[in-house]
């Protein structure tokens, strides 16, 4: 696993973000997602008082996040074409390359992959890619082509796929 060194939280296209020091090969493991576990009821709290923290809160399971407030995790951006996927191994969150990084690249993660049917969270894209599909909303209501093409490289992770 590479430390954080390889990693840098720099200026990006949408203010703050994650950027490769160095090349990742497809399937590398890039980073943890690190954070306090945090429930769903405390997530909704945040709204109301620090609604970056709580848009920045990664889905651990059916009713926790990880919260990574002041860690590398709370500068992860959207992509409607990302670079990385989150897994879930030994209990812990990571970012695994889905493709090749150079260095300099911006890690970049599909939200949506972490949204579950029972989300009702949604966001205006601004990511820039082409295509883009300017609005983020939860796994279920991807475009069937991105659907089986997050499915085939395991980009949604299983607690995700359970929720309905």
């Amino acid at each position: 696993m590479p430390a954080l060194r390889f990693l840098a939280v720099q200026p990006v296209r949408n203010g703050l973000g994650i950027v490769a020091l160095k090349s990742f090969s497809s399937g590398a493991l890039i980073c943890e997602i690190d954070g306090a576990i945090v429930t769903s009821d405390e997530v909704w709290s945040f709204w109301s008082t620090d609604p970056r923290q709580a848009a920045n809160c990664f889905r651990y399971d059916a009713d926790r996040y990880i919260s990574p407030q002041n860690k590398i995790g709370a500068f992860a951006n959207h992509s409607c074409n990302p670079n990385v996927r989150v897994v879930k191994k030994s209990g812990r969150l990571f970012f695994r390359a889905i493709k090749s990084i150079a260095a300099t690249t911006e890690i970049t993660h599909d939200y949506s992959t972490l949204l579950g049917a029972d989300d009702s969270w949604t966001m205006p894209c601004n990511c820039g890619e082409v295509p883009c599909r300017k609005k983020i909303r939860s796994f279920h209501e991807l475009p069937t082509a991105i659907l089986k093409r997050y499915l085939a490289i395991e980009a949604i992770p299983d607690f995700i796929r359970a929720t309905r």
